[in-house]
Order: structure tokens, then C-alpha cells, then sequence
């Protein structure tokens, strides 16, 4: 029995890592060894590829930048609404609650894509182009109804003596979320806010259009110039390397508060 499982871990660990370590083999490849297969051992491996995402002008440290910018905002935007709108349906009734949990389900799994003329129009008009801290505005709005279900389900958990407690010390509302509740919900919290930084940190379209400054773009906007740079071929070394790089902050930040995470969606993130 054990023995099976281990086996099944390890079928299921090789298939979440196969994309990710083709890639990292691809980043190490010259050109040719990609082309060839059998090609020399002298001719297959290189650091061309990372030289040439690391010396681009801008610099590749300067999507990356930019990104986190745009994933910090978007992600303190989002809580920020997010938290207060969930204690509020926490307190309702339940067929309330029940009808504005179908309407944000229904709203998270809504294809954001149908939204692209919507939103590039608004740009326009309020002239939110060529704006990081205004991509953290759509961004937030996308990410919300995701944020609130998880929340709104932590929130539900918590046992309603803890608040009538903080209510009888004499705190208000605003002290009962600040002091009791929001650090009763922390793991949901991280776990919300990590869902929301990699949203934004893998948003393509919309960044697409309302950033045009080369200084400015994003990094998944900027892996896709890179991989469209030459006319006549496709920089795969290239292409897989920036991608290598790109994913390095989240594995990062993953790897820092999967605790975190791993709780915040086992205990109540997503239950209920």
C-alpha cells in the first residue's frame, strides 16, 4: 500500500515538474543542440541564452521589478476590499449569503478575455496607459470575487464567541476585524493574497494593451517580445531561459509561505 503510493506521488511529481525541467534544460541548449539532437557534447550546452535575456535593454531585473509592483498593489487593492466585503456576507442571512456566493462564483469563472474592449476603453477615457499602479485597478476588480469567496468561507468558520467576546471588551468594529478576526484569518489571507500576486504576475492581455512603454512592460508581456524577436525563427534557449528567470520569484515566494498557503486552504478557505 505504501509502496503504491509512493509510486503514485512520484508518477504525479514527474508530471508537474516535466514542463518545468524542459524548460530549464532548454535555457542550458545552444541553438543547434535544439535542432540536432545528437549533436556534440561541445556544441550542446551554453549560457548564451541567459547572457542574452540579462543584457536586454531595458533590463530583464527591470520587468521583473515592475511585475512585483504591479502584484503588490494589485494584491493590497484587492484585500484591502476584499476582507470587509467578506466579514459583511459573513453577517447576513443565509439565503443572502447563498445567492451572493452563486453570483461571485459565477463571477470568478467568467472569462475575463470578453472584458478586453471594455476595459481598454476605460483606459482610454481616464487615460490609465503606460500606468503600473492603475493595472493594479482591473487586476484588483478580476480578482475579487475569488478573494471574497475565500474569505467570506474563512470568516464563517471562525466561532461567533470569539467576536461577541471582543464586543463585551468593549472593542468596536473596526478593532474586533483589526485585532481579533483578520489575524484569526491569516492563513486564508496568505493563501488569498499568493492566488492574487500570481494573477497579476501571469496577466498577458491586459498589459499587453495598456502598457507600451518598453521600460514599462511586464514580464509576461516582455517574454513574449522575446520569443517574437526575430522574424525568421524562434529563440527557444532564449525564450525558455526568461521564463526560467520569471518563474524563480514565485517558486520563491511559494516556497516561503507554502505553510501558510497549504492552511489557509485546508482550514476553512475553502470550505462551506
Amino acid at each position: 500500500m505504501i509502496r503504491q503510493r509512493n509510486l503514485w506521488i512520484t508518477v504525479l511529481l514527474l508530471w508537474s515538474l516535466a514542463p518545468l525541467l524542459w524548460q530549464l534544460y532548454t535555457s542550458f541548449c545552444t541553438h543547434e543542440a535544439l535542432l540536432q539532437p545528437l549533436a556534440e557534447h561541445n556544441q550542446r550546452w551554453t549560457l548564451d541564452n541567459y547572457r542574452q535575456v540579462l543584457t536586454t535593454n531595458p533590463p530583464f531585473w527591470r520587468y521583473l521589478l515592475n511585475s512585483v509592483i504591479v502584484g503588490i498593489s494589485s494584491t493590497g487593492l484587492t484585500l484591502l476590499i476584499a476582507i470587509p466585503a467578506a466579514y459583511s456576507l459573513s453577517k447576513v442571512s443565509q439565503n443572502i449569503a447563498r445567492m451572493a456566493r452563486f453570483i461571485l462564483l459565477g463571477a470568478a469563472l467568467f472569462p475575463y478575455v470578453l472584458l478586453f474592449l471594455a476595459l481598454l476603453e476605460l483606459a482610454r477615457s481616464f487615460n490609465l496607459g503606460n500606468n503600473l499602479l492603475a493595472l493594479s485597478f482591473p487586476y484588483a476588480g478580476l480578482s475579487m470575487p475569488l478573494a471574497v469567496l475565500l474569505l467570506l468561507s474563512a470568516f464563517r468558520d471562525l466561532p461567533s464567541e470569539l467576536e461577541e467576546a471582543a464586543r463585551l471588551e468593549g472593542l468596536g468594529l473596526w478593532q474586533r476585524l483589526r485585532w481579533v478576526l483578520i489575524p484569526l484569518i491569516g492563513p486564508a489571507t496568505a493563501s488569498t493574497a499568493i492566488l492574487v500576486f500570481l494573477f497579476s504576475w501571469n496577466e498577458y492581455p491586459i498589459a499587453l494593451t495598456w502598457i507600451s512603454r518598453a521600460d514599462l512592460l511586464t514580464l509576461p508581456v516582455a517574454i513574449a517580445r522575446i520569443a517574437g524577436s526575430s522574424v525568421y525563427s524562434i529563440p527557444y534557449g532564449a525564450y525558455a531561459a526568461a521564463t526560467v528567470l520569471g518563474a524563480l520569484p514565485l517558486l520563491l515566494l511559494v516556497l516561503i509561505f507554502q505553510r501558510q498557503i497549504v492552511s489557509g486552504l485546508t482550514q476553512g478557505a475553502i470550505k462551506g
